[in-house]
């Protein structure tokens, strides 16, 4: 029996797009101020649908609620409940939560523009445009009824970097194959091999994920639903599905230090031009280009298109570290081994039934450390997000500050549909861990934050193996990322959006 066709009509479009097209966008943080008005102006909000059109639209609107969104429209409370924990509490709802995702010392919520405690912003409306087109398409978009149905707490800007993040690398490389025909077989059965493939039910709700289930979301009784707004429950026929098509947005506003991230290169270079990009590409894992420090090719990987129509990008993913298990090319710590280790349920691929066992109870034929990591096909999400600031080359970024110089950094957009599985998972045991893949004194090089934690006081350290397997030892890292905001919004489906925002009319 076929999955059902995917509603394209019925999921917000950045889903399934980035936008990139549409150079030019900007958040706006909102809190509702007039329920009824703010009703009115949702429910004929021209929000971008998933569906491909042809030719493609020149603008885009998107819409998405923080659970104190919710509970300011007035959703009914047994509906707010069936969300994520993780949702309803929030990103800095909990002082654990923080300490996990690395949220403390000058990343602290206590120091947040927006999204800290008494600070979280009620709804996230993005906007997109053409070139020169995001002035007209705000004013058209606001209509009659904005002004008196919300205030505006941030509007946030952003950048276009041609396709380069703030510290001078190329962006948005690696994204995961979302499965949008459901031909995957989804189940328990372990994945032998890297595959850049990932069900959809891993990215929207109401849809089976990499476990074959169904992620806990709301469910209604049809009575609850007297318009028929909502689509079907596909594990619960009988039952309305307030999540189907939505997914949960994650949003994080990072300041990027980029003069001090070249500076200490610089010194640890000793001004030497080739060292000191040879170092910052060590630290990320990536040329600037975006070509892998890992030679591409080799076995084909699913989900990665080789074919000269698949672009660029998916032939520089045409790679996972089996070659490299000692970060010979690729630093273990480096930024995007820590991001997406690329490995699969089991290392070394097992066939028969003894080796699969023996690999299972932890004994890896490349020893130890390759069997350190949890499967990266359970911990994906989709990244959606836009740099803001001017641009810096490292040149320029050598020479002392001038007066006015303006913040850069990156506005975070990633799109899960398990808060705690997926972005929290890899923010914790990945990205800020001191032990990811047997490393100590160490976290992300780019995205720690340097605060000792217990049992290692020291976490300010990037190791870069060498040919000897005597390792260089570079110690003393700032922080070079500090978060600036950040909020756990769900981003619903077209027909979900109309039914929360006239829920309790």
């Amino acid at each position: 029996m076929s999955a059902p066709d995917i509603d394209y009509d019925d999921i917000q479009g950045l889903v399934r797009y980035g936008y990139g097209r549409l150079t030019e966008a900007c958040f706006f943080l909102l809190a509702i101020e007039d329920r009824a008005a703010a009703r009115a102006w949702l429910l004929g909000a021209p929000v971008t649908t998933a569906a491909e059109r042809r030719p493609p639209p020149t603008t885009a609107l998107q819409v998405a609620f923080t659970r104190e969104g919710l509970d300011a429209l007035g959703v009914p409370a047994d509906v707010v409940a069936g969300f994520s924990a993780e949702f309803a509490a929030g990103m800095a709802g909990e002082e654990s939560r923080s300490r996990r995702l690395g949220d403390v010392g000058a990343s602290a919520p206590a120091a947040w523009r927006w999204g800290g405690p008494g600070n979280v912003p009620h709804v996230l409306v993005m906007l997109y445009a053409g070139p020169r087109g995001l002035e007209a398409w705000t004013e058209a978009m606001k209509g009659p009824s904005w002004n008196a149905a919300f205030r505006e707490l941030h509007r946030l800007a952003t950048a276009d970097l041609d396709g380069f993040e703030p510290f001078g690398f190329r962006d948005g490389v690696s994204q995961p194959w979302v499965d949008w025909k459901r031909q995957r077989a989804v189940s328990e059965r372990d994945q032998l091999e890297y595959t850049n493939e990932v069900a959809l039910g891993e990215v929207l709700l109401g849809y089976p994920n990499e476990y074959g289930k169904y992620t806990d979301r709301p469910l209604i009784d049809a009575r609850g639903d007297s318009r028929a707004e909502l689509p079907q429950a596909e594990d619960a026929p009988d039952r309305r599905d307030v999540g189907r098509n939505g997914t949960y947005l994650v949003f994080r506003e990072l300041s990027q230090d980029v003069r001090g991230f070249w500076q200490f290169l610089d010194a640890q270079a000793g001004s030497n031009r080739e060292r000191r990009q040879a170092l910052a590409e060590a630290m990320v894992g990536r040329a600037m280009s975006g070509a892998p420090l890992i030679a591409a090719g080799g076995r084909p990987i699913a989900g990665v298109g080789t074919s000269p129509g698949d672009g660029e990008d998916a032939r520089l993913n045409q790679f996972s570290y089996e070659s490299d298990p000692g970060g010979l090319r690729c630093p273990l710590g480096a930024h995007i081994r820590r991001a997406n280790p690329r490995n699969a349920d089991l290392p070394g691929r097992p066939t028969g039934l003894l080796a699969r066992v023996v690999r299972a109870l932890g004994f890896p034929r490349g020893g130890l450390r390759s069997d350190a990591l949890s499967s990266t096909r359970f911990h994906r999400l989709v990244r959606r997000g836009r740099e803001y600031g001017l641009p810096l080359s490292p040149d320029h970024a050598l020479r002392a500050a001038e007066p006015g110089d303006a913040e850069r950094g990156l506005h975070f957009i990633g799109l899960n549909a398990n808060i705690s599985r997926q972005f929290e998972f890899v923010q914790s045991a990945w990205i800020m861990s001191t032990k990811f893949d047997g490393l100590t004194e160490e976290s992300d090089p780019l995205m720690g934050n340097r605060a000792p934690i217990a049992g290692c006081p020291v976490t300010d350290t990037f190791s870069v193996p060498q040919g000897a397997g005597v390792r260089r030892r570079i110690r003393g890292i700032p922080q070079f990322v500090t978060v600036r905001g950040g909020a756990y919004f769900l981003l619903p489906g077209i027909r979900a959006l109309r039914f929360l925002a006239g829920a309790g009319r």
